[in-house]
């Protein structure tokens, strides 16, 4: 009993410092620090461009990611399920492609009704994104309140709200 109890406690601390870990160098999400400002174009129309103005006011998702990314293919419809039912405004940005088509086909088969931006390296360097899947919760004043690295569950992400 008392070997089981010891077990699952190194588990948790274990768990929890590879998560620590993970979020090294990540911006802050003390609800201090604002999400740096982009400009993106739309997947479905380069020529429309969507700002992170259009998320002020409702509590927010940034979802980063990239095509090639196979926890991002399980993680992404979470969120955007999320974002269908209207609990939470949420965007994705791609990263690391090679083309918009590739992007397209890989937004296509998930069926993601969140708007998809093509990002790029600035936009990367600027949150700080250096595995996928990363996100970052804000406030309605565009604060960084919440972020993760990796899978979240629809539950994971609701607690994050």
């Amino acid at each position: 009993m008392i070997k089981s109890f010891f077990n699952i406690i190194v588990f948790v601390v274990i768990f929890a410092a590879v998560l620590a870990y993970q979020e090294l160098g990540m911006l802050e999400d003390d609800g201090k620090q604002s999400a740096p400002y982009f400009s993106l174009p739309l997947l479905e129309n380069t020529s429309q461009r969507y700002d992170i103005s259009q998320l002020q006011g409702d509590r927010s998702v940034i979802y980063f990611f990239a095509p090639w990314c196979n926890i991002c293919r399980y993680s992404m419809p979470n969120i955007d399920k999320l974002h269908r039912q209207g609990k939470v405004n949420a965007v994705a940005i791609a990263l690391d492609f090679q083309s918009p088509e590739e992007v397209k086909a890989f937004s296509k088969d998930l069926n993601l009704s969140m708007p998809v931006l093509l990002g790029n390296r600035k936009t990367a360097q600027d949150y700080k994104v250096k595995a996928y899947p990363t996100y970052y919760v804000m406030d309605p004043q565009l604060k960084v309140v919440e972020r993760s690295i990796g899978y979240s569950s629809e539950l994971g992400i609701r607690l994050r709200l």
